[in-house]
């Protein structure tokens, strides 16, 4: 994990309570750095892996986003919020006669690839103010729903059963929102539900268990150590193949501009985006693939075209 420089992605284990931009902010007071932000928004009733992107890291937070999310969610069954999570008001209850088999059986509708409408109280935007915000302001909710969008499921599984009570382990595309998960599986089973409790265990390559703690990296920073603590830039972009190039591709690179056909490694395979690094092994740029030209572009640069002269 030692990364020396001051820029980098941390694996954050976002504690219950403080929201992703109030973590962002602690982020912010304790390194002296301004440019700090997230890969993916964790509500404050959730906790686990916040990936936190330092200095010119934030260039690739899009790319961090990208990846698949694993999570844990407790659900209680017979109540409803407006929220669709425990922090909201009470919209209904009911009995919850429902069995494990039931709750199984249920399950099966929501794998797969599947149209999902996000929660009202979210951090989606209408002309550039944040959902849960403009509800919170009074606005008609019956004008705020959100359009419902596809999401993919790729795993569902009931591994608790304590009844009201529930947990689920699901594994989905970015954009999932376990909450809306929780609410449609209350409906499905007639009862209501609410998410109470959510932990995301992994985003993309990055997992819960190798995450550091907000009090950890808080203690590395007073004693000047919190540098040690970041992944570097490229580790972002660890499903992507990796371009080896001589010094002459990478100034090119390193200077904006294409390098043609790198010799079997090229996008014969259908590969679109590459990280590139140089013949000393640092790591240049985020480059695509462009068929027509049959030459890599560059299209994130992280080093300088000097180092190679």
């Amino acid at each position: 994990m030692r990364n020396p420089t001051s820029e980098g992605i941390l694996n954050l284990d976002k504690p219950r309570g403080p929201t992703s931009h109030d973590v962002v902010d602690r982020v912010r007071t304790l390194t002296g750095i301004r440019r700090v932000g997230h890969a993916g928004t964790l509500d404050p009733l959730a906790t686990g892996v916040l990936l936190i992107c330092i200095g010119r890291a934030t260039r690739v937070a899009e790319y961090l986003m990208g990846g698949q999310k694993v999570y844990r969610a407790r659900l209680r069954l017979g109540i409803s919020t407006d929220t669709y999570d425990a922090e909201g008001q009470v919209t209904a209850e009911a009995p919850v006669e429902v069995n494990r088999t039931q709750v199984e059986a249920a399950l099966a509708r929501f794998r797969g690839r599947i149209p999902q409408v996000p929660p009202i109280y979210s951090a989606l935007k209408r002309r550039g103010t944040p959902l849960y915000r403009l509800a919170r302001q009074g606005v008609d909710v019956e004008k705020l729903v959100p359009e419902a969008r596809q999401v993919e499921i790729f795993r569902l599984e009931l591994t608790g059963w304590e009844p009201p009570e529930c947990t689920l382990e699901l594994t989905c595309s970015p954009g999932t929102y376990v909450r809306s998960l929780a609410h449609d599986l209350g409906q499905a089973l007639g009862c209501g539900a609410h998410l109470s409790g959510l932990i995301r265990l992994a985003s993309g390559a990055f997992r819960v268990e190798d995450a550091v703690a907000l009090d950890a990296f808080a203690q590395a920073a007073a004693e000047g150590r919190w540098q040690d603590l970041l992944h570097p830039i490229d580790a972002a972009l660890a499903r992507f193949s990796a371009l080896h190039v001589d010094a002459d591709a990478a100034r090119r690179l390193c200077s904006g501009q294409a390098v043609v056909r790198l010799s079997h490694e090229s996008a014969s395979d259908g590969v679109e985006l590459a990280r590139a690094y140089g013949p000393d092994g640092t790591f240049l740029a985020v480059v695509g693939y462009d068929p027509a030209a049959e030459a890599w572009q560059p299209r994130k640069v992280f080093c300088s075209p000097e180092r190679f002269v």
